[in-house]
C-alpha cells in the first residue's frame, strides 16, 4: 500500500475535518445522548465555538481545560479550539479536584470548559490555588450560572462576523493529553495538528479501513488517545457516524448502545470485553 501524501506545511485538522465532509452536510455526524448532529451543523458549532473563544480573549497557543463528558458538545469544544488555534487539554473526567488544580497550573489553561455535572468538581479545583483560568464555560447546565461562567449554547451564539481557522502548521501544538501519573505527577503530552491526519490515514483508514458507510461506537472515552482516534480522528477523517455515550462504560450501558444504534465498529478494552462476557 503506497503512504498517503503528507499534510500540507500550513495545515489545521479542524479546517480538514470540514473540508472533508462539505458534500455530506446532511448526513448525521454525531449520536450523543441527548440527540445528533449533521456534519453540516458540527461544521457550523466548530467556527461558532472558535469565534467565541476568540471573543472571550483567547489567543493562539494558549490552553484551555477540557473537562467534559462525551458528548457532541465535547467534539465541538476540541475541534473549536483547534480551529482557532487555541490549544486543549483533554483531561480525565474521573480524577480529583488536587489532579485538576495540578493540570490547571501545569499548563496555565486560560478557560475551562466542563460539563455542568463535573462543575463542582472543577470549582474545588480553581479554588486550590489555581491562578489561570479566567473563563468558565458549561456544557448543558439548567439554570443560572457564576459570575465569569458562561453557558456553551451562549458561547456558540457570542461569536460575530467569519469565523477563518488559525494558520496553523502541521508540526505546531495542535492538544494536550495527560498521562496517567504512575511515575510521579501526569506528564502532560503535547501533540500535533498533522498527528491528529497521520494517525487516521495510517489507522484509520489503512488499517480499520473505515468508510463514510461505518457507524462507530467507543466504550474508550475521548480523554483518552485510544478513544479520540476511534471515536473523533478517524471515522469524522472519512465521513463515518458516531456514537457517543457520556456514562462510565458498564456492560448494561454498552450494550444498550450496541442494540440502539447497531455500529459496525465497537473499540473496547480487555477489561471492558472481560464484564462484557461475565454480564
Amino acid at each position: 500500500m503506497a503512504l498517503p501524501s503528507a499534510p500540507p506545511a500550513q495545515f489545521n485538522f479542524a479546517q480538514f475535518l470540514i473540508a472533508a465532509n462539505n458534500s455530506r452536510k446532511e448526513k448525521i455526524a454525531l449520536i450523543d445522548d441527548l440527540g445528533t448532529l449533521t456534519y453540516g451543523g458540527m461544521a457550523d458549532q466548530i467556527r461558532a465555538c472558535a469565534a467565541g473563544l476568540r471573543k472571550l480573549g483567547l489567543k493562539r497557543e494558549e490552553r484551555v481545560l477540557l473537562l467534559m463528558h462525551d458528548s457532541s458538545d465535547w467534539v465541538v469544544s476540541f475541534l473549536g479550539a483547534l480551529y482557532a488555534g487555541v490549544v486543549p487539554v483533554a483531561v480525565n473526567t474521573l480524577l480529583t479536584p488536587e489532579d485538576y488544580a495540578f493540570m490547571i497550573n501545569n499548563s496555565r489553561a486560560q478557560a475551562a470548559l466542563v460539563s455542568s455535572a463535573l462543575l463542582g468538581t472543577l470549582t474545588t479545583a480553581i479554588g486550590q490555588g489555581t491562578k489561570s483560568i479566567k473563563h468558565v464555560v458549561v456544557s448543558r447546565h439548567e439554570g443560572d450560572l457564576p459570575p465569569v461562567h458562561t453557558h456553551f449554547q451562549d458561547l456558540l451564539a457570542s461569536g460575530t462576523g467569519p469565523s477563518l481557522p488559525a494558520e496553523t502548521h502541521a508540526d505546531e501544538p495542535a492538544f494536550w493529553l495527560f498521562s496517567s501519573g504512575s511515575t510521579g505527577n501526569p506528564k502532560g503530552t503535547v501533540h500535533t495538528q498533522g498527528n491528529l491526519y497521520w494517525t487516521a490515514q495510517l489507522y484509520g483508514k489503512g488499517v480499520l479501513g473505515l468508510t463514510s458507510n461505518d457507524v462507530v461506537f467507543s466504550a474508550a472515552k475521548l480523554f483518552f488517545a485510544y478513544g479520540l482516534g476511534n471515536a473523533l480522528t478517524f471515522p469524522l477523517s472519512v465521513g463515518a457516524s458516531v456514537v457517543l455515550m457520556a456514562e462510565r462504560p458498564t456492560p448494561q450501558a454498552t450494550f444498550k448502545r450496541l442494540t440502539d444504534h447497531q455500529p459496525t465498529v465497537f473499540y473496547g478494552a480487555p477489561t471492558g470485553y472481560g464484564g462484557m462476557l461475565a454480564s
